[in-house]
């Protein structure tokens, strides 16, 4: 297996991001512009927690019969004209998309977003062989003009100001006159509209993600709030869909049940702005399309997450809710976790994809609050996935040696009830009598990770056990 790693190192990236004022600022707006609008959409829809018990019985029955359905799909997506290209891992899904590409001599590529190309880092690939990729998504043009990867699943510029936009535009679009006025974010929007359409009418090869692929029918489904995916894949000579194995849905009846959550959970809408059903290559009375239509179905270690205990994350359907209402995302941003795939649903796939030893600090990157688990559209249980990853990190003594040592140590004592009682109430005690003066703690032996960011608030009685042990000797007394 094959991946494109970025920065592996979490924890220096997290140190950077907390302290980069733009990316703050930028951060700020990810609470009020996700949540609540995804809050509104479903108490709107009565039947909501419903869909979502449905969409998560829907993603099951697949993946218990993916065998079935993939070969489905390819007999129907061959029917309909198309081809079908099964790839093990990252380096064979990016020779298969060079090698269409290179049948058809082509130059230059238009791409629709597609998580599978970053994952592949397919853009390195065709540049290094002389073919020119070109992002149409919006925010996918920003992040590669500025050689960024993306920092959010569906919103992938979110971390940039309009600022900075401006600037980069004002960099990269040398051609245009200076005095320009780019103040306004619409005057942002249609430099890039008049730039990217030259483009996409240049373009030999376009390439998009898939959402879906439809087993019943051998159709592939894109979800956009931009016309870029539509212009992608019907203006050139072929369409490429690039998909991992899990993107497969039995029916379109089941793919009218999982974009009702999807929509929803993503931006607060009932329904993206363009959902394009693809079906084959363009047929003799077609007034537009590709000439050729082409399908790489991605494993990359997906199949071996199938029989595993993390295969419920193979559920997902990259809607990025668990993200827009992480308090750890909203503090350090996407680019933090150093790869593809950010926030809760990244700190668990990616350890799937690369290891636990190359992605051990992910998991680790969560308060465990739940929200990303409550407002997950096919019920994911991702806090409890990310525990498994820790208990897999610890038992394979990828944690520091200090926190293994710290945690044999109050081990010992918890084993020990008559030393932990006595211990914890003397510790408490010596506590509250040198914090008594201030309430709380600056500096404290042992709790700098704390301490370095925030005061530790001094007791202010016995231990939990106890005042518990008192109120219930009191509560006997009273009778």
């Amino acid at each position: 297996m094959s991946v494109h790693i970025t920065s592996p190192d979490f924890k220096a990236n997290a140190r950077k991001a907390l302290a980069d004022a733009p990316l703050q600022q930028a951060l700020a707006k990810v609470g009020p512009g996700f949540i609540g609008k995804r809050a509104a959409a479903a108490d709107k829809l009565p039947e909501f927690k419903a869909l979502r018990d449905s969409a998560r019985d829907i993603k099951n029955h697949t993946l218990a019969h993916l065998d079935l359905y993939l070969e489905r799909f390819e007999t129907k997506a061959r029917a309909a004209g198309g081809h079908v290209h099964f790839a093990v891992d990252a380096a064979q899904a990016r020779d298969i998309v060079l090698d269409i590409c290179r049948q058809l001599g082509a130059k230059t590529v238009t791409k629709g977003k597609s998580m599978i190309s970053e994952e592949i880092a397919l853009n390195d690939h065709l540049e290094a062989n002389g073919i020119e990729p070109v992002e149409t998504d919006l925010g996918e043009y920003l992040i590669q003009i500025r050689g960024e990867g993306p920092s959010h699943i569906i919103a992938p510029a979110i971390h940039l100001n309009k600022e900075q936009v401006e600037a980069d535009f004002r960099r990269v679009h040398a051609d245009l006159p200076p005095e320009r006025n780019l103040s306004e974010p619409t005057a942002l929007l249609a430099e890039a509209r008049g730039k990217l359409r030259e483009r996409f009418l240049a373009a030999d090869v376009g390439i998009t993600g898939a959402n879906f692929l439809v087993a019943e029918t051998g159709t592939s489904i894109i979800v956009t709030n931009e016309g870029n995916g539509d212009l992608t894949q019907t203006l050139p000579k072929a369409h490429i869909v690039l998909a991992s194995l899990e993107k497969l849905v039995p029916t379109l009846e089941d793919v009218s049940q999982l974009l009702r959550v999807l929509a929803r959970s993503a931006t607060g809408q009932e329904m993206s702005v363009y959902t394009t059903f693809s079906t084959g290559p363009r047929r003799a009375d077609d007034l537009d399309g590709p000439g050729e239509y082409h399908v790489v179905i991605l494993d990359n270690g997906r199949s071996g997450m199938l029989a595993g205990q993390f295969r419920e994350m193979l559920r997902c359907i990259r809607c990025g809710a668990c993200m827009n209402h992480c308090p750890v995302y909203h503090a350090v941003g996407g680019h933090a976790y150093g790869w593809v795939y950010p926030g809760p649903m990244g700190a668990v796939l990616t350890p799937s994809l690369i290891g636990i030893e190359k992605g051990r600090n992910l998991p680790n990157a969560s308060t465990f609050c739940g929200r990303c688990e409550q407002v997950c559209p096919v019920r994911i249980p991702l806090p409890k996935l990310m525990r498994n990853w820790r208990e897999k990190e610890f038992e394979r003594h990828l944690t520091p040696a200090t926190q293994r040592y710290g945690l044999a140590f109050w081990a010992f004592f918890a084993r020990r009830g008559w030393l932990y009682r006595p211990a914890t109430r003397a510790a408490m005690a010596v506590l509250a009598l040198a914090g008594k003066a201030r309430g709380r703690f600056s500096k404290l032996p042992l709790a700098g990770g704390w301490t370095q960011y925030r005061e530790f608030p001094a007791p202010e009685g016995g231990t939990f056990q106890a005042q518990w042990a008192a109120r219930t000797s009191a509560q006997k007394s009273a009778r």
